[in-house]
């Protein structure tokens, strides 16, 4: 689903000229190649799913906004700029995103269906989190609701 919609965002922008769009739908389009690639030795010769796929997307946002920081220390609003189109552009591909609240409700609702009781339990969580909610909530941050969660 998401690369069929992907392939024919690719085609509006560049019929429309749009360069950077096209330049980060393609660069979205390779990554996900590259996992497809990586996944063969698995069995995986279809290529990566859906959720694989957002969770690829939610890793490129982050490293966008990592590189955000730095050209904004380093007095780079240009590139800063530059960067925040690519995540606009990414985050147009993933589903609505959960509010903290919405999160915290979700892990509350997770801590009960596995048991979790401790943070030696957090992995448990996590993955059953990534599992059911990929591409819809800031697992970084989710991360720090877990442990706030087992923690008291």
């Amino acid at each position: 689903m998401i690369r069929e919609d992907l392939k024919k965002q690719l085609v509006e922008a560049m019929k429309s000229k749009d360069d950077k769009k096209t330049a980060t739908i393609r660069l979205i389009n390779a990554a996900i190649k590259q996992k497809d690639i990586e996944a063969r030795p698995s069995g995986k010769t279809d290529g990566i799913d859906d959720g694989a796929i957002l969770s690829l997307m939610q890793s490129m946002i982050k490293q966008r906004r990592e590189s955000i920081d730095m050209y904004k220390k380093g007095g780079r609003e240009d590139l800063a700029a530059a960067e925040q189109a690519e995540i606009d552009i990414i985050q147009a591909f993933l589903p609505k995103q959960m509010s903290e609240d919405e999160v915290r409700n979700a892990i509350k609702e997770v801590i009960e269906q596995t048991g979790a009781a401790s943070i030696k339990d957090m992995g448990k969580v996590m993955g059953a989190l990534r599992g059911k909610y990929a591409g819809q909530m800031d697992f970084g941050v989710a991360s720090n609701l877990i442990k706030e969660a087992l923690a008291g």
